[in-house]
Formats: C-alpha cells, sequence, structure tokens
C-alpha cells in the first residue's frame, strides 16, 4: 500500500524546505515520489529536489478551478503504476484548496491501493494575519482540512505574536496538531511522529494518567515500596529538601477511574526555570492547585534550553532535553484547579 500524505502551504511558507527534511530525515528507508502541482510555467522547484533522488512529476500550467483535478488524478494513477512507491508527498500549489486535493486523492485511492495519511499545512508565521485576510477562504479551506499545521519562521517572531498565530489557527481548527519549534531544533521523525498523532498532547496526557492510575492502584494496596522502572522514570535519584510524606494518605480508598481529571496544555510560551520550579513545589506542599498526583511537561525556556519536568506524588526533577515541536505539559489530579494553574503556570 502506498501512504499519501499531502503537504500545502502558500507559495514561500516553505514547502520544499519542509519536504527535503522529511525525505531526509523520516523517510530515508522508503522509496518516495513527490508528486509537485506547480503553479505557473516553469516547475522551479523540480531543480532543487533532484539531488535527494526523488523522481519527480511536475504538473505544469493547468488552470486550479477547472483542468487541475483531473490532469492530477492522471497523474498520481501515472506515478503509482509507474514506481510503485512506499509513499507519495504530493504538494499542491500555494492557491490549490486543501480540500480538492484530498478529494482528488481519494478519487484515486477508489482503484489504488493507497491511504491518505497526513494532511499539512505549512503557514509562514510572519504573515499568517495578512494572509488570513487577503485569502480567506482560501486560507481557511488549508488549516480547516490539515491534521497538521506546521509554522515556519517561528524563530523570527516575539512569543506574543506567535501565541495569537496559534489561538488564529485553533480558532478555525482545535483538533490540528501545531508545530510551534523552529525546524532546525527539530529532526524529520520527531515532526512526523508529531504530526501522525503518535507524539501529540492526548497521547501524552493518556500516557501520564494511565501512570497516575497505577500509582493511585499500588497507593490503594498500600504497597509503597514498589519501584517506578518500569515506566522509564527514575524517581529514586531525587533528592529534595521538603518532606512529601504528608500527601501519602490521600485517596487510598478511592478508585482510580473516579478521582482523576486531567489539564493539558500545548503552547510555545518560553518558561523561566524557576517558573517550572515554583509551580512542582507548590503542587507537592499544598493542595492549593488541587492534589496533584502527576505532572509532566517538555517546553521550551527564555535562554534556549528545553526543560523536561516531572512530578509524582510530592517527587518531582527538572532536567534538559532535545527540543520538541511545541511545548506541552500536562497536570493530573482531583479537583484540579485549572485557572490557577494556568495562572502559575504564567499561562
Amino acid at each position: 500500500m502506498t501512504e499519501v500524505d499531502i503537504i500545502s502551504g502558500f507559495l514561500g511558507a516553505g514547502k520544499t524546505t519542509f519536504m527535503k527534511k522529511l525525505v531526509a530525515e523520516a523517510f530515508s528507508d522508503e522509496k518516495v515520489v513527490i508528486v509537485e502541482n506547480e503553479f505557473g510555467e516553469i516547475g522551479i522547484d523540480s531543480g532543487f529536489l533532484k539531488d535527494t533522488g526523488i523522481q519527480v512529476s511536475e504538473i505544469n500550467g493547468g488552470c486550479v478551478c477547472c483542468t487541475l483535478v483531473g490532469d492530477f488524478t492522471k497523474n498520481l494513477h501515472e506515478v503509482i503504476k509507474r514506481y510503485n512507491p512506499d509513499r507519495i508527498l504530493v504538494e499542491p500549489s500555494g492557491v490549490a484548496k486543501l480540500s480538492d486535493i484530498e478529494v482528488s486523492v481519494l478519487e484515486v485511492g477508489e482503484t489504488e491501493d493507497l491511504h491518505v495519511g497526513a494532511l499539512v499545512t505549512i503557514v509562514n508565521s510572519l504573515k499568517a494575519k495578512k494572509q488570513m485576510k487577503a485569502f480567506g477562504e482560501f486560507f481557511k479551506d488549508q488549516i480547516e482540512h490539515a491534521t497538521a499545521v506546521v509554522l515556519s519562521r517561528t524563530q523570527k517572531m516575539d512569543e506574543q505574536k506567535l501565541e495569537d498565530t496559534v489561538n488564529s489557527i485553533k480558532a478555525l481548527n482545535p483538533k490540528a496538531v501545531v508545530i510551534t519549534t523552529p525546524w532546525d531544533e527539530l529532526n524529520g521523525k520527531q515532526i512526523m511522529d508529531a504530526i501522525t498523532g503518535n507524539d501529540n498532547l492526548e497521547v501524552f496526557e493518556l500516557a501520564e494518567k494511565h501512570h497516575a492510575e497505577e500509582e493511585a492502584e499500588h497507593h490503594h494496596d498500600h504497597e509503597h515500596h514498589h519501584d517506578h522502572d518500569e515506566h522509564d522514570h527514575d524517581h529514586d535519584e531525587h533528592d529534595h529538601d521538603h518532606d512529601h510524606d504528608e500527601h501519602e494518605h490521600h485517596h487510598h480508598h478511592h478508585h482510580a477511574d473516579d478521582i482523576f481529571t486531567t489539564w493539558g496544555r500545548e503552547t510555545p510560551h518560553k518558561f523561566k526555570r524557576e517558573t517550572i520550579e515554583n509551580a512542582l513545589k507548590a503542587f507537592a506542599e499544598s493542595d492549593d492547585y488541587g492534589y496533584i498526583v502527576r505532572s509532566k511537561g517538555i517546553v521550551p525556556g527564555e535562554d534556549g534550553t528545553w526543560y523536561y519536568f516531572d512530578l509524582v506524588d510530592g517527587e518531582y526533577e527538572i532536567r534538559t532535553g532535545e527540543p520538541d515541536v511545541t511545548g506541552k505539559l500536562v497536570v493530573i489530579g482531583t479537583d484540579v484547579k485549572e485557572d490557577k494553574v494556568e495562572e502559575l503556570f504564567g499561562l
């Protein structure tokens, strides 16, 4: 079966750069074909892509609204027949509706063994606001039908404008994965994991909730001697001055499913280490924010480092790590005061 990913975006958003990164870093062991739907007389991008060893099938000169869909489907059939690729990356022109391209691919799928995978829209974060106004319908279509929105040039934006851009995108498509970290800080596999849902907030939350429930069940059984090795968290190395024992009696007689609520957030917000430390300390030492049994996050710092933090039933650690596609944090507990938690993290 051939996996078909559609990489859309306006002219100049960075689609070609993005695809080269994916091919080199995420699909190096796959037979990949890029199908370009050029807008204009000359297939400019094909020259850039030849050095990656990819077969490029160009479509030139078709009118987007009228004739292109016919040419496109015929072309896609031909690519599958000729190359039998593992994966096809479709790059529509900057003025093609993502929904139209998706329909065309699905039409080809009626007679070919293919699966539509990621629907990605690349957005130049510096021009997003202007393009939203100028290309209303096209812009909206590309965002609404995307499974993931990848922002380019975010390193040149201030944090507030980036937050505003993310909020505008989320308003049009709350379910889309939004990648905000500059591409050169990430590898292609990380990006694809995020796009395909292997690294999104929901997965992150579910994993942590499962961990928290296991913790509660262990406490319920009064098995306080267990270690955490099976969770890949080395909590036995934590060294804190404060005493967490006062929390250990909570909720021993409740079933985990009945008591937990989860608060999660994806954000490009840059954190001070001190803010994270203060938040975790507050969760560990008081019930002002609810009874917090688990908190975990991977967030960018103001100084350019990325912080990975982890709190389990009063014990926590903060370390630095590799950049992620966007910041994300999760808090799990009972009676979680969401507004106060947001305020505590400075969100």
